[in-house]
């Protein structure tokens, strides 16, 4: 059943943020981008996911966390006993920087500018989503979500009220673990990471 708080025309204005977005210039991002990677995920989530970009991956196939970070993420979810086709996924910035490096493209981080020209979109889609949690996947993430810098390791698992309605969690994003070179430390930070994500779902049901 479709959560009371939407109206049947939720999904279409959905679709036709995203069909806009798909056309943004409002920084210069989208010039070297494939596309705009909007986010996804049902209108009725209750739990929205923001990570900071699109890697190549996912500016490859317009999908948002479909590469290593998102199999990282997908991992993560299952361990916390949150099922990612109930939540809504969406990054900060809709198109992916980087560098290039021969045939490579490698990831560069959107900068303050870039970001906030990006927040037009996130305040778009949570204003249709109305998630009751909101989790901020690293520093760009929580920078759009909460409007200003923030330190993760200081904010993190603790929740927030949002200006605009709902709670904010701020935990790591996923590509985080990706690049540690310690293997042992990295097992420890997912365990963390799993249980940031329960923290997360547990403000669900409070």
């Amino acid at each position: 059943m479709a959560d009371a708080r939407h109206t049947g025309n939720a999904d279409a204005a959905w679709r036709a943020l995203r069909d806009e977005a798909n056309g943004c210039t409002r920084c210069p991002l989208y010039k070297d981008a494939t596309q705009a990677v909007f986010g996804e995920g049902p209108v009725t989530a209750t739990m929205m996911l923001v990570g900071e970009q699109p890697g190549d991956q996912e500016d490859l196939a317009g999908q948002p966390f479909v590469g290593p970070a998102g199999r990282m993420l997908d991992k993560a979810l299952e361990q916390a006993g949150v099922d990612r086709t109930a939540t809504y996924v969406t990054n900060a910035v809709k198109h992916f920087k980087f560098e290039r490096r021969g045939k490579r493209r490698i990831h560069s981080r959107p900068n303050a500018g870039e970001i906030a020209a990006c927040r037009w979109w996130y305040e778009h889609e949570r204003a249709l989503i109305a998630p009751k949690v909101t989790v901020a996947m690293g520093a760009t993430a929580a920078r759009s979500v909460f409007g200003r810098a923030m330190t993760i390791s200081r904010e993190r698992g603790r929740a927030r009220d949002l200006p605009e309605g709902g709670l904010g969690w701020v935990t790591v994003h996923p590509s985080f673990l990706l690049r540690m070179p310690d293997r042992t430390r990295a097992e420890g930070e997912f365990v963390r990471f799993v249980e940031d994500l329960k923290g997360a779902a547990a403000l669900l049901t409070a």
